[in-house]
């Protein structure tokens, strides 16, 4: 008796590592998973190598639809259970969908290796609704395509959740339709949030001064949607940390709401630089909060070095505003502040930044 049953137990053994055995070498000869990936997933998934009629006809239907290698091993990675799907009856449906919507070419392999868990998502019951309700925000499909892209597990979001109650709350509030189209446009993963948080987020704007028909609602409303109570207060104990105060602060908040995204780091560099090297004062961060947002390295530094020397050399009087150097463009900068005074001031392009800001002059 113990002898059968310790002989049932090696069988059983040998089977399961038999198994194991024939899923990673599918996985990383066929699927082209690494070794370690394949073993991993070899521990919740098996193949079962006298039935391999699925998982080829899987592969060789994604490499027909424009994946690559590391597409098709990145999907498995994250849901191997793809490779049992249907391929006629399951997943094409749901590629013609997206193909006839606008996910051409490279697009499907990046939606599907970002969010496979689409594929699980019914069609007719989830995803085909879910474009539905997305149209009327958007005034083309390549606008759908550009905010799934965005935030892809957006399709894996109930429709009738979160998404549905945060965009009825938002209406009701009396934020128009066209600025929550906005909101899709710009975050659209706040709308997929949990909704208290939403409730929460819109009395905090309101109570901040922002009302839903204000401009800056939803821009203010993100911020407060993506960022922690937790995390924002912090921004503001570190900015009054350096003179502001709370009011000056929020007043700063309202005109450039991605300023309490900035990390503490960065915010302590800006300042910085801002107040003692450019010697600003702090009403000009006030007015002008987005100078906090601009990279010091890459864009500020080059373009206030640019502007000292052309002060210095009298090239250019009396008082100007920094504001206008800042914020135009690339193209704009170079043309009105480095190659206007190139027979004057030949060595602008390098204190501006050398060869690379040349090869972007060409290419502008």
């Amino acid at each position: 008796m113990r002898r059968n049953l310790l002989l049932s137990l090696i069988q059983k053994r040998f089977l399961q590592t038999s198994s194991s055995s024939f899923t990673v070498q599918f996985l990383v000869n066929s699927c082209g998973l690494p070794l370690q990936s394949a073993l991993s997933v070899s521990k919740k998934f098996q193949i079962d190598e006298n039935n391999l009629h699925k998982p080829q006809s899987v592969i060789q239907f994604l490499k027909s639809n424009d994946f690559k290698d590391t597409h098709i091993a990145k999907t498995i990675e994250k849901w191997p259970a793809v490779l049992h799907s249907r391929t006629e009856d399951t997943l094409k449906p749901k590629f013609d969908f997206f193909i006839k919507n606008g996910f051409a070419g490279q697009l499907l392999p990046q939606l599907i290796v970002s969010n496979p868990d689409v594929l699980r998502r019914h069609l007719g019951s989830h995803i085909k609704p879910f474009f539905e309700f997305l149209k009327p925000f958007y005034a083309s499909n390549e606008e759908v395509v550009e905010a799934i892209m965005r935030a892809p597990w957006l399709l894996s979001i109930p429709l009738n959740g979160d998404m549905q109650l945060n965009t009825d709350f938002l209406i009701k509030e009396g934020v128009s339709i066209d600025r929550i189209a906005k909101l899709m446009q710009w975050q659209p993963r706040v709308m997929g949030q949990k909704h208290d948080k939403m409730v929460y987020a819109v009395a905090a704007t309101k109570k901040l001064g922002v009302q839903p028909g204000d401009s800056m609602f939803v821009r203010v409303l993100a911020v407060l949607v993506i960022v922690s109570e937790s995390t924002w207060r912090k921004r503001i104990e570190v900015m009054k940390s350096m003179g502001w105060s709370e009011g000056e602060v929020l007043c700063a908040f309202k005109r450039f709401p991605p300023l309490l995204t900035c990390s503490e780091e960065k915010i302590r560099g800006a300042m910085d630089f801002f107040f003692n090297t450019m010697e600003l004062g702090r009403q000009s961060l006030i007015t002008y909060p987005y100078f906090i947002g601009f990279s010091i390295d890459k864009r500020v530094r080059p373009r206030y070095n640019v502007m000292k020397v052309l002060e210095s050399r009298k090239l250019i009087e009396g008082d100007w505003n920094i504001a206008t150097p800042l914020t135009i463009s690339e193209k704009k900068f170079l043309l009105n502040y480095v190659t206007k005074y190139a027979d004057k001031a030949p060595d602008l392009l390098q204190i501006y930044g050398g060869t690379d800001k040349s090869k972007r002059t060409h290419s502008l």
